[in-house]
């Protein structure tokens, strides 16, 4: 079954608790979002957080996809980019499908409700977005039409000796 995505939706105590746990789970299974494992949703609230504070700025926007049973099974934050010579493209943060879903398409149906949604923004061109080097999502992003236009070698340390590339890629939306 599909995921059923929503841009914008009310958040409540039910939505914040889920799109919490959905990122506690995706660390702990090594997504690369954030935060190295083992954390808690008490570790993930605080940037949750900061996050829905620039919603409510109206600086980002949350996209969730739910499963069949109506939890948050993914999420996408899509933030407006005001710089006044970078309106014309947006970045694109913690991009998690639960793990208990993968393998299944739903991150690629995440990523083209993320293009669709980032298409409806008025003036938006491009989608931005980075990702941790060593851990093959740039594979992943780029199957999915984006490009490589930039990488910052030993960027993010995962931990000591453990150094990553922080890897900037892009998708011109071609309106």
């Amino acid at each position: 079954m599909a995921l059923t995505f929503e841009l914008d939706p009310e958040i409540d105590g039910t939505l914040r608790d889920g799109i919490a746990g959905l990122w506690t789970d995706v660390s702990n299974a090594g997504g690369a979002v954030g935060f190295v494992p083992p954390v808690t949703d008490d570790d993930v609230r605080p940037e949750l957080a900061k996050h829905l504070a620039a919603m409510a700025e109206g600086r980002t926007r949350l996209l969730i996809g739910r499963d069949e049973d109506g939890a948050v099974a993914a999420t996408a934050f899509l933030a407006l980019n005001t710089h006044r010579l970078m309106t014309h493209w947006l970045w694109l943060y913690t991009v998690m499908v639960h793990p208990r879903h993968q393998g299944r398409g739903y991150g690629r149906d995440l990523m083209d409700a993320a293009a669709r949604a980032a298409r409806g923004i008025d003036g938006t061109e491009a989608v931005r977005l980075t990702c941790r080097g060593g851990t093959g999502v740039d594979r992943f992003y780029a199957s999915c039409g984006y490009k490589e236009v930039g990488r910052v070698p030993d960027a993010i340390r995962v931990a000591d000796g453990d150094d990553r590339d922080d890897i900037i890629m892009l998708l011109p939306l071609g309106l």
